[in-house]
């Protein structure tokens, strides 16, 4: 079966354990040792994870304590975000020496499309070779990356042959490598939905492929189509040097539990701040409020409420997330507070992806 479908050169190019590996870029004494970017206290979380500390199967995310029970001898380092800011500046910078078309989704990872190049060089293949080369010589750090006709193929395959690798998916190879691929890869599917098409019989692309569109819509919504489209290697968005951002949050995670209400509120009260903020800052506002509660028992729980205006003052963030705090009583103590503004203020006559990402700005974490 042919590839079908509009062919460009794509490339997804992602740094490998980016932030331990700037701490041990600039710290030679944790060069080779098991590092994590976080906090190992009671309510410290796993930021990041050096290739070393991964072997015990520390990973980001996981509680500090949890990761210390995997990794006697794990070390812990405070992030340093500015850093990791200015190191990001710098591999963009080579990115936009090759392209003006590069699409950023966080400090370590961008898209590339290098159909047409600065340099003319018709084999995106060996651009990525030759950036990741530039990335490690001008920077000391490894990347991988990925090559294929579209964004969605690029970042599965980056992630093949790290760290420190890339991998290309010619157009006529796409269907294989899609069929092949375990479900559990495919960008998009997490955990939970993952868990979801075993239930199903989905364990490669393959038996993806061999479901309906109506029986996956039936299973998974709107993502249905989603992943009746990717597994067939259709994915027409384009590489966007801006990203149009669908919600924008901020969240704490607390050092101690709360189970009062009026501390509650207080907290709040700074996260509305600091939302305002953020949101001003890029000129945003929305119609959809969103609190975010996470218990004691790691339950998460989110209720929402949409207003007929667009909104971005902390005042009506807080009166808002107020009523949502007294609509329900609580479950439980609450560890994690967050809120977050979609239904934004932006173009909506750009293309959407099916599966965008929502950028969510984490206030605070108690390290």
């Amino acid at each position: 079966m042919a590839y079908e479908f509009p062919v460009r050169k794509i490339i997804h190019v992602d740094m490998d354990a980016f932030y331990a590996s700037v701490e041990q870029l600039d710290n030679p004494e944790l060069r080779g040792k098991p590092v994590a970017v976080g906090g190992g206290a009671k309510r410290g979380v796993v930021a990041a994870a050096s290739y070393e500390a991964r072997k015990f199967g520390v990973r980001s995310a996981m509680s500090g304590q949890a990761a210390k029970r995997n990794c006697p001898e794990l070390i812990f380092v405070k992030p340093r975000f500015d850093r990791y800011k200015e190191i990001s500046s710098k591999i963009r910078a080579i990115f936009l020496e090759y392209t003006d078309l590069v699409e950023p989704l966080s400090l370590d990872e961008a898209y590339l499309d290098v159909t047409e190049n600065k340099f003319g060089n018709p084999s995106a293949t060996m651009i990525a070779k030759e950036i990741r080369q530039r990335i490690y010589d001008q920077l000391g750090l490894r990347a991988s990356a990925g090559i294929s006709v579209n964004k969605f193929i690029a970042k599965v395959a980056s992630d093949v042959n790290k760290p420190n690798g890339q991998k290309t998916v010619d157009p006529e190879d796409v269907p294989e490598f899609l069929e092949q691929l375990e479900i559990r890869k495919f960008y998009g599917v997490g955990k939970v939905t993952a868990e979801k098409m075993y239930q199903l019989g989905i364990f490669t692309g393959k038996d993806l492929k061999d479901k309906s569109e109506d029986f996956l819509k039936t299973h998974f919504g709107k993502s249905g189509k989603f992943y009746y489209q990717v597994v067939r290697g259709i994915h027409l968005s384009p590489v966007k040097p801006e990203r149009t951002p669908k919600s924008v949050g901020a969240e704490r995670t607390f050092s101690e539990n709360l189970s009062s209400e009026i501390f509650m509120l207080e907290r709040l009260e700074q996260i509305a701040h600091e939302l305002e903020r953020r949101l001003k800052k890029n000129q945003l506002a929305g119609k959809t409020i969103t609190l975010k509660i996470k218990y004691s028992d790691f339950k998460l729980q989110t209720r929402a409420k949409t207003l007929s205006y667009f909104v971005a003052d902390h005042s009506v963030l807080l009166e808002t997330a107020k009523e949502l705090l007294y609509q329900d009583a609580l479950q439980n103590s609450v560890r994690l507070l967050g809120i977050s503004v979609s239904n934004l203020n932006t173009d909506r006559g750009q293309e959407s992806e099916a599966k965008e990402e929502a950028i969510a700005v984490q206030l605070q974490i108690e390290f």
